[in-house]
């Protein structure tokens, strides 16, 4: 088993049950964008940033049952709900995970709707610009989200609460 399995593994173990595959995506790219060590690649996509790594480590989990991925028909769309199974339990019991804690970030990042990670991942792939230049890349890239100023400075302090919850472990 690789490694890079065993972290999404553990990042399941850490925060329980996950709704969505966009919810899912956009937890495990902010818990490695404040410095946890995933190491999938993204690229943007509609929806912000996104790891065909990711999805397929997640199908292998799930084919491996490790990970249970459940169905939900919701009449326009599909759910999924994914959460470590007993098998993925005892499989991370034996195996040695060289990560910092995760517990308090995967819950706290599971706790948001998957719509405000969309923008927190958004803020995080445009880091690298300055404030202004990110909120105008919001405004247009997700002009159908229709965030406020007020909300992308949430993202932006959501953020820094992460990064300091991470020096503090």
């Amino acid at each position: 088993m690789l490694t890079e399995h065993a972290k999404i593994m553990q990042a399941f173990s850490s925060a329980g049950e996950i709704t969505g595959r966009k919810k899912l995506q956009k937890m495990i790219y902010i818990a490695k964008k404040v410095d946890f060590p995933f190491f999938e690649k993204y690229n943007f996509h509609f929806y912000g940033p996104y790891s065909e790594e990711l999805t397929l480590r997640v199908e292998e989990l799930c084919n491996l049952g490790f990970l249970n991925e459940e169905k939900e028909d919701k009449g326009n769309y599909i759910q999924y709900k994914y959460s470590l199974t007993e098998k993925g339990q005892q499989f991370l019991s034996h195996y040695e995970l060289d990560m910092p804690p995760l517990d308090e970030t995967m819950q706290n990042l599971n706790q948001q709707n998957a719509r405000f990670l969309e923008l927190v991942s958004t803020v995080l792939y445009f880091d690298t610009l300055p404030k202004e230049e990110v909120k105008n890349k919001i405004f247009t890239l997700k002009s159908k989200q229709r965030y406020t100023d007020e909300e992308v400075e949430e993202a932006y302090r959501y953020i820094a609460s992460l990064q300091k919850q991470l020096v503090m472990n």
